[in-house]
């Protein structure tokens, strides 16, 4: 009797590779002692799907394809509802009696849960996995809008508040989960272009928000691109519900190795078949599982980057919002001028993330990423130093647009492609949401403190010179930080690839994190597996644990700055609270206005 079960379980090893020798696929009949054979055919050097399995090259770009565009589909929506509201910054002070602060409130509203939400995300992508995470994550994005919506139509600064903070709830998780899917099908198939490819398509959402938020509603009322923001977030979430459906599929299709979620779900469904083969799938979901403690061994260079990440969160996000209202009270222009000038520092993503994503694949050296990412930092600096000159000598602020709009134009590219060259691909995901965290925390902060800085001890709440003149020294001075650090992050990953030498074994990374000993590993060889070493650039993380991640030294340091990143979120939370407590006033508070 032939045996139906194989063409839907093949069997597989020990790290989820499929075995191609499969008993169950001779003429023979399948008894229990072939699957307790299959299942002992699992090796630590395999993965899963099979690597020998025989998928057409154009079927799998086709496929790979499908999944690039799901995910840049995914966070459409989210991208334009995050820059609706910079436009219309005067309309809302005009009509809803919004100060400086609380529009400043309305920006940290959804910031200020993507100084946790990544981790979180991070986590579910690599527990829950991506479809599911994903789920999740625009379900929420979408019910925040409709609050958002809801709110400025009752004029309720404080009901629009609470929307966009339901709606931080999902923005960040969402984009961990977009560039992991991204990583997940192209980490060895030209990742710096699909990343550029998916970052841009976020930021034409981005670019178009700000370019169309201040027409819509001149033509068609405030309310219409609050409308708009719910529409293209709902329309992210059918997207995600037909990834959802189709996942199998595209994993099949393109030969994408499972994640640790849908192991433990193959795991599961073979249990019935066979308990050796389940608990060897277990094994291997154990292994990808990642957990937020294993995070302060990942060495000097991995909290120099988060460092930089702080920095990088109060520069560009802060600026991009209060751009329009900056350049309105600074060079005297009106409303629409303002906001389509403060567009275009949006606009150079769109061409600078595909090149710069095409020139990372073809140079693949992390010393170019950083010299770029100077490069880009200098161009900010000459933005900030711009606007901070008089007037009266710059005439126009185009120059330091144009500038600003080069170096945003492909950093955050960088900064996401550049995390191969400083963790393994077990850890991307995790690193993503550690990345996005702490960005987001001094986003934060500094968007906070620019309102408080704004409105001053003035009543009337407008923009005087003076605020606007301190906040723009301001910007400069944490560009000149950005740039020392960005300097800093060269010497230390050229210190550590001119000592390690060796290959780097992930495994020895969590030398037993289970139990309270911090003994140095040293003489553990059943450790020594080399899973998950192929790096998404070609350059390899060459760490000796023995002698750099598990010194004394560096593991008291990434423990340190572990806490710190902590207190820093808790300053952020205390510092949005207090503040929305004090200055966030209802509609009968800020009385009536013009409609």
């Amino acid at each position: 009797m032939q045996s139906s079960i194989s063409h839907y379980f093949p069997s597989t090893n020990d790290t989820g590779r499929v075995s191609t020798t499969d008993p169950c696929l001779e003429d023979s009949p399948t008894t229990s002692d072939q699957f307790h054979t299959t299942a002992t055919q699992f090796t630590d050097s395999d993965e899963y799907p099979p690597s020998d399995q025989v998928i057409s090259p154009a079927r799998a770009i086709f496929v790979r394809a499908l999944a690039l565009l799901c995910a840049c589909s995914l966070s459409i929506g989210s991208h334009y509802a995050s820059y609706t509201l910079a436009p219309l910054k005067s309309r809302l002070s005009r009509e809803l009696g919004t100060s400086n602060t609380e529009f400043s409130l309305l920006i940290s509203a959804f910031s200020l849960n993507s100084t946790w939400t990544p981790l979180v995300g991070g986590v579910l992508a690599s527990k829950l996995g991506t479809t599911v995470a994903g789920i999740l994550a625009t379900g929420v994005v979408f019910l925040g809008q409709v609050v958002l919506l809801f709110g400025e139509t009752q004029q309720s600064v404080r009901l629009m508040t609470l929307g966009l903070f339901i709606y931080g709830l999902g923005l960040s998780p969402l984009a961990v989960v977009q560039e992991s899917i991204i990583v997940r099908f192209f980490h060895s198939h030209g990742l710096g272009t699909s990343m550029a490819i998916g970052l841009v398509a976020g930021k034409f959402a981005s670019f178009l928000s700000a370019r169309t938020s201040y027409p819509l509603s001149v033509a068609f009322g405030r309310d219409a691109p609050f409308y708009v923001s719910a529409a293209l977030t709902g329309f992210s979430f059918i997207i995600n519900i037909v990834y959802m459906f189709a996942s199998h599929w595209l994993i099949r299709g393109s030969g994408t190795t499972l994640e640790a979620s849908e192991i433990r779900h193959e795991a599961r469904r073979r249990a019935v078949y066979s308990i050796s083969e389940a608990m060897a799938l277990e094994r291997v979901a154990k292994k990808r599982h990642v957990s937020l403690k294993e995070v302060p061994l990942l060495g000097d260079v991995f909290w120099a980057y988060i460092g930089l990440n702080v920095l990088c969160g109060v520069l560009w996000s802060p600026f991009t919002h209060l751009a329009a209202n900056v350049l309105e009270k600074r060079y005297n222009l009106s409303e629409a001028t303002a906001s389509t000038q403060a567009s275009y520092l949006l606009a150079g993503s769109i061409i600078l993330y595909p090149a710069c994503g095409y020139l990372v694949d073809r140079i693949n050296d992390p010393r170019f990423t950083t010299r770029m990412f100077i490069l880009s930092s200098l161009l900010t600096m000459f933005c900030f130093a711009w606007l901070a000159m008089p007037p009266q000598w710059t005439k126009s602020s185009l120059p330091g647009v144009i500038s600003f709009a080069g170096g945003v134009g492909f950093s955050p590219l960088l900064l996401v492609v550049i995390v191969p060259s400083i963790v393994p691909l077990k850890y991307v995901s995790t690193t993503l949401g550690v990345h996005k965290a702490l960005e987001n925390t001094g986003s934060t902060i500094f968007q906070t403190l620019a309102g408080i800085l704004l409105d001053g001890d003035i009543a009337g709440h407008e923009s005087k010179p003076l605020g606007i003149q301190h906040l723009l020294y301001a910007f400069l001075f944490f560009n000149v930080l950005q740039l020392v650090s960005l300097q800093g992050l060269s010497y230390l990953d050229r210190c550590r690839r001119g000592r390690d030498r060796d290959p780097y074994y992930p495994e020895d990374l969590l030398f037993d994190l289970d139990s309270d000993s911090d003994a140095p590993m040293h003489g553990h060889p059943e450790s020594l597996h080399t899973v998950e070493q192929t790096p998404l650039l070609s350059h390899s993380i060459a760490w000796d644990p023995a002698h750099n991640v598990c010194r004394w030294s560096e593991k008291r340091r990434g423990r340190l700055y572990a806490w710190l990143s902590a207190l820093l979120i808790g300053a952020a939370w205390v510092l949005f609270l207090g503040t929305a407590w004090l200055r966030l006033r209802s509609t009968e508070e800020r009385g009536p206005r013009e409609s």
